[in-house]
């Protein structure tokens, strides 16, 4: 069965998903000309936004906070170190490559959702399931795509963010084989059950406190380790560009090269093109949908230019050959202990656990959304229970199962989100291109930007973004542009 698996993970990657995102981030950064880059500004200036109209509406900056909390996570550690064991430091660049031209889908699809998102009762929400449903008219292929989104988040991510998290306590003298994985793991699915089923706020709370702090601690923490190692930079850049551009050994072996590693664990990081971020980009109160699209994009920025990329030196500068190491849990450990000593081990452990837990709590936030949507109303009490049960079983589960099969299983899920939700936002980017062009009209006319569905022309009947919906921005821009 792990040898059918992974089969079907290389063929999937091998043969559709690099020409799907490559060909996809290179036509969204054209036809958006570079925002990711031109407009990095604006980024930075929407998170700070307070919500539109609905004071206690969901901001900017807690969506961005939701997004980034499911996309830095395990992936950003262990992933990393994975692809560099397996496909050499050349696996780096491209997972570079991937994040730079795959912040202009992660744009488009967080645009669309926001044009798109529906009312409800306690504000708006929304995502891929429901543009696919409201502009291509096509309930199947969204229901689909919730089923995918629920397998991909409920079960692959889940399970290997478990496995991920016990892994980490491998050096350590207690960890038994086979034996403390398992505990961990029970312990693990003890504390989601409790928060799932209301009697873990606290922890929550607690973490999502200390999950920034230690965001900017493991940054610091890695520039610190470079900067031990600093005599090794120029060695370790040429043997990056190398190995990226070594294309005889790259076409020898595809399924396992740097491109392709660079490809599947840049995507699994950053999630752009996946479909999953513009779940919680629809959450957020916003002026102008453009504006939500350019704060996604800084958080793929977050996740892979940053965060990976600190792994990656971590990991580079350690001097330790990479391939020989059968695991990224075993480079990046030895790594950490080959620089650091002894407070290696225990920092990465600590990083991990906090980063893992909450991606098990904000892969749940996305799968909500998705059961929601299946079912068209909050789903009844009796209903949730069952998933939070089922949710907390796979967590207990992929503790204890190997690696590589893991990942395989998390790779074919996400994959298949991609395949549906890439097509569907080349299809429906027009609207994402004219929001933003209407964005930067009035950027360039000197007024906060406010949106309007006639201003591009949209054919399809949409909850927000109607005329009577936004008098008093209407009436703001009239003012200011007579002014």
């Amino acid at each position: 069965m792990a040898e059918i698996i992974s089969k079907i993970s290389g063929s999937l990657y091998t043969y559709v998903l690099v020409a799907l995102l490559v060909i996809g981030g290179i036509y969204f950064t054209i036809r958006t000309k570079g925002a990711q880059f031109t407009l990095f500004g604006d980024q930075i200036k929407s998170v700070t936004e307070k919500p539109k109209g609905n004071k206690k509406g969901v901001s900017s900056f807690q969506a961005l906070m939701v997004s980034t909390a499911s996309r830095v996570g395990t992936g950003n550690i262990m992933g990393v170190a994975a692809a560099i064991c397996l496909g050499g430091f050349g696996s780096v660049f491209w997972m570079w490559i991937i994040a730079l031209i795959g912040s202009a889908s992660a744009f488009v699809e967080s645009t669309l959702a926001q044009i798109y998102k529906r009312k409800g009762l306690n504000g708006c929400y929304g995502g891929p399931a429901y543009y696919i449903e409201t502009a291509l008219k096509c309930r199947p292929l969204a229901i689909v795509f919730s089923i995918l989104l629920i397998l991909t988040y409920g079960v692959g991510f889940n399970m290997l963010a478990s496995f991920n998290l016990q892994a980490t306590f491998a050096n350590f003298s207690f960890y038994v084989p086979n034996q403390t994985s398992w505990i961990i793991g029970a312990v693990v699915a003890a504390l989601v059950a409790l928060c799932l089923f209301g009697g873990g706020k606290w922890i929550i709370k607690t973490t999502s406190f200390l999950v920034p702090i230690m965001g900017v601690l493991y940054i610091l923490v890695a520039i610190v380790v470079v900067c031990m190692n600093v005599t090794a930079l120029p060695s370790i850049f040429v043997q990056i560009f190398t190995e990226a551009f070594d294309f005889q050994s790259i076409f020898g072996g595809f399924t396992g090269s740097c491109i392709m590693l660079g490809v599947k664990r840049g995507l699994f990081s950053n999630e752009a093109g996946v479909g999953s971020a513009p779940n919680a980009s629809a959450s957020a109160e916003v002026a102008h949908p453009a504006k939500q699209g350019l704060v996604q994009v800084l958080s793929v920025f977050i996740d892979t230019i940053l965060v990976c990329s600190a792994t990656a030196f971590m990991c580079m500068s350690s001097g330790l050959d990479a391939s020989a190491y059968t695991s990224g849990d075993q480079y990046i450990l030895a790594a950490m202990q080959q620089t650091l000593g002894g407070f290696g081990p225990i920092f990465l452990s600590v990083a991990v656990v906090l980063f893992a837990f909450t991606t098990l709590i904000g892969n749940l936030y996305y799968v909500d959304k998705a059961l929601i949507h299946i079912c068209k109303k909050e789903p009844n009490k009796w209903i949730k229970y069952i998933y939070y049960i089922i949710a907390s079983l796979l967590i207990l589960l992929g503790s204890g199962l190997k690696a590589g099969v893991l990942w395989d299983i998390a790779d074919i899920f996400m994959g298949l989100m991609t395949v549906i939700n890439v097509p569907v936002i080349i299809i429906l980017g027009k609207y994402a291109f004219r929001a933003l062009k209407d964005y930067r009209k009035q950027r360039k006319q000197g007024v906060e930007p406010t949106f309007l569905v006639k201003n591009i022309e949209l054919p399809h009947q949409v909850d927000y973004w109607q005329e009577e919906t936004n008098s008093s921005e209407i009436a703001k821009l009239n003012q200011s542009e007579k002014a």
